[in-house]
């Protein structure tokens, strides 16, 4: 089923929700993640107040560039669990598993869920290799820079420029068109105001918002929004999923099962075993699944965010954490995607539905309505306002890790490197500060220049691998082999990116007749441009390599000093008196032997490749071959699995980081007591 078949003459729905909501949730709650209005009832309601509170109790600073950046790299598994859930609950993706599923039938969700899962614990092992390669690093960046030099370096640093600037926009265009829906405020106010409340905050933390100096490991600024969105849209996946199998015109999964047969004649799903939504065997489901596995293999490797954060959490903690998360998160897009998809096909002719007497145009499909509408249509308003505030808590939470890591590129990669080698604390802060409010005003603004030109979510979400995956290949053997010269690296990304380029556009043009939005939207040019374009460098840069190899040694990495220290003896000297109060040592990086390091790079490894092959080959394509059509007791259980999962998800990333922080939580409250007395 193409993305585009359907017309765009559907007339206007109106909207569910007052402007003045829409206004008082993008700025309003925005502005209260960063001053503190009405967030929580205590002393300190803000993100700014969690930082003061910190700064005061136990003397951690967030103005110091290790602090603001990686979190002093002593980050606990809940909370890189946390952080790697809220990493990939981009708006897209609760919108997209939607799309998806209304496209294709019910292996959608899961074909969604199975191309993030292993992509993400897989970036376990990536993290641990490369915390032991050269653990003061900030940015992958930097580790380019050490060993190919600065044309490597400005040259990855533009591919990985590229790479957040995409899925920056990517986000903003869902969540901007579902936000217009909801609220009826004009869809350029969304696309611009959404970056407001995160730039400020952003500007504020850092990635950073303390540190407790003890054997308990700190309390980041980014991980703990990133922990408090990731809470919140949890606890509203689970509110969506089981209010729309408790609504009146569904009742039960197979009531639900019942209401998907009955529409199953409206939607003949061309590639689908006998045109079916119920079942493992879609073609273009699993041409899907090629295009979103591969994607996001270079959306992961090219965002230096997700470095950072593997930088910043303790080592023993990069590998569960990320274990945690990848097989946690699968069950979100699973789960939301299968049962709110399915509600939308089965609801859709009903006069419930929004578009009734409609079905939905290719427009709305695209824009990543089919959610927004199935929310609305079993819970009213507070479906509406459900998917409003998990839509807005997605796309603030993943835009701030996208400015961190643009802003960490123009910091560390740009300034420091070749305006002023000598920055200290205050010019690299400034500097930073600079870097997210640019990269919030440019990433808005080529936003409202792809609306303006007809692109839509679906279409970013499609071909955005085609510009993203050239760099997978080149940055992975930058710490994995030895072999690789710097020309074969820069050379490979290029020409990967032209070969991509040029597969995704002659595709289009051969299979459609022309190259238009429409045409470079469907799959299958996606899917040859993307496989193309990460694949493609692989060749490039063996062959280079093998005419002009290098002989690197690993030991270079560990002579260049990249932490930053402060200078100022009086602030380390509050820092250690306030560290003396808490039950901690003084250390600021965790010290781990090198025997243990290669222990952890050998589970991170095997749990990669043992997610790979559950989620993606043992599973779903033995079904994909199967050739059935799911009934109604199948279907029950896989949906109930799915739910029990999610459920099993908030507990394993919303209440065990407070469990796993138990000693930090404790401490802060002694001190703010005993300051409080004194």
């Amino acid at each position: 089923m193409s993305l585009y078949q359907r017309s765009d003459d559907g007339s206007d729905i109106p909207s569910p929700l007052p402007q003045a909501v829409g206004y008082g949730v993008v700025v309003g709650v925005g502005l209260a993640f960063a001053f503190g209005k009405s967030l929580v009832t205590c002393r300190y309601r803000s993100m700014i107040g969690v930082t003061n509170i910190l700064k005061k109790t136990v003397g951690e600073d967030n103005s110091k560039v290790e602090t603001f950046m990686v979190a002093n790299r002593r980050v606990r598994t809940g909370l890189v669990a946390s952080a790697v859930v809220s990493s990939w609950l981009w708006s897209t993706a609760l919108l997209s598993c939607v799309l998806v599923t209304y496209s294709y039938g019910i292996s959608g969700a899961f074909w969604y869920a199975a191309g993030c899962s292993p992509m993400i614990v897989c970036f376990a092992y990536l993290g641990v290799i490369c915390k032991r390669r050269i653990p003061e690093a900030h940015t992958i960046l930097e580790i380019i820079r050490i060993r190919y030099g600065r044309l490597a370096h400005l040259s990855f640093a533009f591919l990985a420029l590229i790479n957040n600037l995409f899925g920056t926009i990517n986000m903003i265009l869902g969540a901007s068109s579902a936000i217009s829906f909801l609220t009826g405020i004009h869809i350029m106010a969304s696309t611009f105001l959404i970056p407001l409340g995160v730039v400020l905050y952003t500007l504020v933390g850092g990635i950073k918002a303390t540190q407790v100096p003890a054997t308990v490991i700190p309390i980041p600024r980014s991980f703990l929004t990133d922990y408090i969105h990731t809470f919140v849209i949890l606890i509203l996946c689970c509110y969506l999923t089981a209010k729309t199998l408790a609504a009146d015109q569904v009742g039960s999964i197979g009531k639900l099962y019942d209401l998907v047969v009955a529409a199953q004649e409206q939607h003949n799903i061309e590639g689908n075993y006998q045109g079916s939504i119920l079942t493992m065997t879609s073609q273009q489901g699993i041409f899907f699944a090629i295009i979103l596995l591969v994607s996001n293999f270079g959306a992961v490797i090219m965002d230096t965010g997700y470095f950072i954060k593997a930088f910043a959490a303790s080592p023993s903690a990069v590998v569960p954490g990320y274990v945690v998360g990848g097989v946690a998160y699968f069950s979100v897009p699973w789960a939301l995607g299968t049962i709110m998809g399915m509600a939308a096909l089965g609801l859709e002719t009903l006069p419930i539905f929004p578009t009734y007497p409609r079905v939905m145009t290719g427009t709305e499909v695209t824009n990543g309505l089919a959610l927004p509408y199935a929310a609305v249509a079993v819970a009213g308003k507070g479906g509406a306002v459900a998917v409003l505030l998990m839509t807005f808590m997605a796309v603030t939470s993943t835009l701030s890790a996208q400015i961190i890591a643009v802003s960490s590129i123009l910091t560390f990669d740009v300034y420091r490197t070749y305006f002023n080698k000598n920055a200290g604390n205050k010019e690299v802060i400034r500097w930073s500060h600079i870097g997210v409010v640019f990269f919030g005003v440019v990433a808005a603004g080529f936003t409202a220049m792809f609306h303006y030109i007809g692109i839509d979510m679906g279409w970013t979400l499609y071909m955005i691998g085609v510009v993203t995956c050239p760099g997978i290949f080149p940055v992975i053997f930058t710490f994995l082999s030895s072999k690789q010269s710097g020309i074969a690296a820069i050379s490979s990304a290029f020409l990967g990116m032209a070969t991509g380029l040029a597969v995704w556009l002659g595709t289009a043009h051969s299979f459609y007749g022309e190259v238009t939005v429409s045409s470079t939207g469907q799959t299958l040019p996606c899917m040859y441009g993307t496989v193309a374009s990460a694949l493609s460098p692989l060749l490039y840069t063996v062959v280079i390599s093998s005419i002009r190899p290098a002989n690197y040694d690993w030991s270079d990495f560990t002579k260049e000093k990249l932490a930053m220290d402060s200078g100022d003896e009086n602030e380390q000297q509050q820092k250690v008196e306030a560290s003396d109060k808490t039950e901690s040592s003084t250390a600021v990086t965790e010290v781990t032997s090198d025997d243990t390091q290669i222990r952890w790079t050998r589970y991170a490894l095997f749990w990669a490749i043992a997610t790979f092959l559950g989620h993606w080959v043992l599973w779903p394509l033995p079904m994909y071959a199967a050739k059935f059509v799911f009934s109604k007791a199948f279907f029950t259980a896989w949906v109930a699995v799915s739910l029990i999962w999610l459920w099993l998800t908030l507990f394993a990333v919303g209440f065990y980081p407070i469990w796993d922080s138990r000693h930090q939580i404790v401490a802060v409250f002694r001190n703010l007591w005993t300051r409080r007395r004194a």
